[in-house]
């Protein structure tokens, strides 16, 4: 995450991003699909235990939040500008070197957790942050008190052990950070550990006990669609590069690339040859067989050890 360095502390800074900023406007925005049903926590658990079905977090089953937030703060902004005259300001959200969940936590809108995240009494933690920088000096909010307590239910049950203390991450480890912005091999002793999460990973929401409170979305922007909920790995992994660009549009999954998402599901097939029953292994080994000579040498890498994954565990193909 080099742009992190790379914008040093103009991330902190607001008005070097954008002079003349003098106050920032936070939002979240909810986005649990409209239907949701209750216990949804302990279903997508139970999805965890399906090694063949393809996991994609909750997040990215919908339409780019990227899209839909900025339009939205941007319809916001116009209004405010109508209500009060001459305004500048530039909206954000998750698209620049802004501290957006410390932005959040200082404006009120909730605190931060110790998986890192900005979680709220009223809505948990399952919302986008955004921003609006503007050159008005406005009432400040105050901040609200943490409310975690001894909990450290984020913290236990964490794949990969990526929080390593309280409001601590090691992005390193983190597997929403290796299958959407590593771009090279996911380090060997990790793979297992992935499961069959091949975009991004929802355990440390899943487990807090504040996402009881979790909103759904009043937009149908962040429903579901076909092929990114309870789809198979198989099936996946079957995309050549025109099926992941036309049934991707508009979603932030989009962004990885198809050699990132063929890589992804390579690992959790991986994963799966060792878990599923053994009616499964063969088609499991021979989805892989078939991406064996793929032209990226990165799949390749990670399709050699899924299909060796079958061996070590003793299992026949």
């Amino acid at each position: 995450m080099h742009y992190m360095a790379a914008h040093g502390l103009k991330r902190a800074r607001p008005a070097e991003l954008v002079p003349g900023t003098v106050s920032v406007i936070t939002a979240r925005m909810d986005y649990l699909p409209a239907a949701t049903p209750e216990g949804w926590q302990q279903l997508e658990f139970e999805r965890l235990q399906r090694p063949t079905e393809a996991i994609v977090s909750v997040y990215a089953r919908g339409r780019d939040y990227h899209k839909v937030m900025r339009a939205r703060l941007q319809k916001l902004s116009d209004q405010i500008a109508a209500a009060l005259g001459p305004l500048g300001y530039r909206v954000f959200t998750d698209s620049a070197p802004v501290l957006e969940a410390e932005l959040a936590s200082l404006s009120g809108q909730g605190w931060r957790g110790k998986h890192t995240l900005v979680l709220s009494r009223e809505a948990g933690s399952m919302f986008f942050l955004g921003e609006i920088f503007v050159d008005m000096a406005l009432p400040a909010s105050d901040p609200v008190a943490a409310h975690c307590g001894s909990c450290s239910a984020c913290i236990d049950v964490c794949p990969t052990q990526a929080i390593v203390a309280p409001h601590r991450l090691d992005a390193r480890r983190c597997i929403s950070y290796l299958t959407i912005e590593h771009a090279g091999p996911i380090p060997l002793e990790l793979r297992p550990l992935l499961g069959n999460r091949i975009y991004g990973c929802d355990d440390c929401q899943l487990v807090c006990p504040w996402n009881k409170f979790a909103q759904v979305s009043s937009l149908p922007d962040f429903d579901a669609r076909a092929g990114l909920a309870g789809s198979q790995l198989v099936e996946l992994f079957a995309w050549d590069e025109d099926d992941f660009l036309r049934l991707t549009e508009g979603s932030p999954i989009r962004r990885i690339g198809h050699e990132r998402w063929l890589r992804n599901i390579a690992v959790a097939l991986g994963n799966a040859v060792r878990r599923a029953d053994a009616s499964m292994i063969g088609v499991l080994c021979m989805a892989l067989r078939q991406r064996a000579e793929d032209s990226s040498e990165l799949v390749r890498e990670h399709v050699q050890w899924a299909l060796e994954q079958s061996t070590q565990s003793g299992a026949s193909n």
